[in-house]
Formats: C-alpha cells, sequence, structure tokens
C-alpha cells in the first residue's frame, strides 16, 4: 500500500494534524509526518516533493496557517494529489490560509478541506488511495455504512421524542 505524507508548516499546527494522522491509523493506512516550512526550508519541502512518488507515498497532506503556501509549494514539486488543510490562526481566523491553499494558478491543483479539517483530508488521501485498493475501499463503504446507522439512530429517538 502506498503511503501517506502528512507535513505542516510548523509544529504548532500538530493539535489540528493529529486528527489526520488518528484517522490514518484508524484506517491502517501507513504514513510519515514531517515538519518543513515553504518560506524557512523551502530546499527540504521541494526534495522531499521531488521524491515522494519514488518513496512510495500515494498522497500528500500540507497543513499550514497564515500565509499557507505550504501546499502550493509541495504541489509545484510533485505530480501527487496534494490535500492542503488551512489552519486556523487568531488574525484572520483561518480564513487567510483558506484563500491561500485554495487559490492555486491552474496546471497546479491542491484539493483543499475545510479550515482545520484535517479528519477530512486524511479521508480524502484514503479515498485517492482506494482507487486501487480494494481493502480500503470496503473500509470506507464499512464507515460510511456505520455513519448512516448513527444518524438513523439519533433520528429515530427524535422521531419518538417530538412526533408522538
Amino acid at each position: 500500500m502506498k503511503k501517506v505524507a502528512v507535513i505542516m508548516g510548523s509544529d504548532s499546527d500538530l493539535p489540528v494534524v493529529e486528527k489526520a494522522i488518528n484517522t490514518l491509523k484508524e484506517y491502517e493506512v501507513p504514513f510519515e509526518v514531517h515538519v518543513f516550512s515553504a518560506h524557512r526550508t523551502p530546499a527540504e519541502a521541494k526534495a522531499f516533493s521531488e521524491n515522494a512518488r519514488k518513496n512510495n507515498f500515494g498522497a500528500i497532506i500540507a497543513a499550514a496557517g497564515m500565509a499557507a503556501h505550504l501546499a502550493g509549494a509541495i504541489a509545484a514539486n510533485t505530480t501527487l494529489p496534494v490535500i492542503g488543510i488551512p489552519v486556523a490562526s487568531k488574525n484572520l481566523e483561518g480564513m487567510d490560509a483558506l484563500l491561500s491553499t485554495v487559490m492555486m494558478p491552474s496546471g497546479i491543483p491542491v484539493a483543499t478541506v475545510a479550515i482545520n479539517g484535517a479528519a477530512n483530508a486524511a479521508i480524502l488521501a484514503i479515498q485517492i488511495l482506494a482507487v486501487t485498493d480494494d481493502a480500503l475501499r470496503e473500509k470506507l463503504e464499512n464507515a460510511r455504512a456505520e455513519g448512516s446507522k448513527k444518524v438513523l439512530a439519533k433520528n429515530a429517538s427524535i422521531e419518538e421524542q417530538y412526533n408522538a
């Protein structure tokens, strides 16, 4: 199975990124976690991106706040799918990171999840890997079915309480 890279621009992003890490663990998807900055360690971020495919990665998750150029810098140096997680900051509550992550030029796409949406970033990476991995696809389908059961149980409870 291909690995997923989880890269954050700063270790201060770890509380958000841990949701992606935990989701990857839950699905038993191999991953690596790194801290690379688009601005402070551009050579290292570039080298990682350029070598990601040959190092058996199938998708890259990149989390950054504020200027949030990390996902774009990673995407500029690989043709692997890159998923950006805009991380909320105090100043603009993540809107700056969201716009920096989602507004990529044609030809260099970054799939972008919600502000602090690390769990969905991991699910999207898993869906990408599941295109060629039936066991992983089955895990995703089972998780969706369980989610549906939970919502329907809540619906039944609400209906019983209010629709008597």
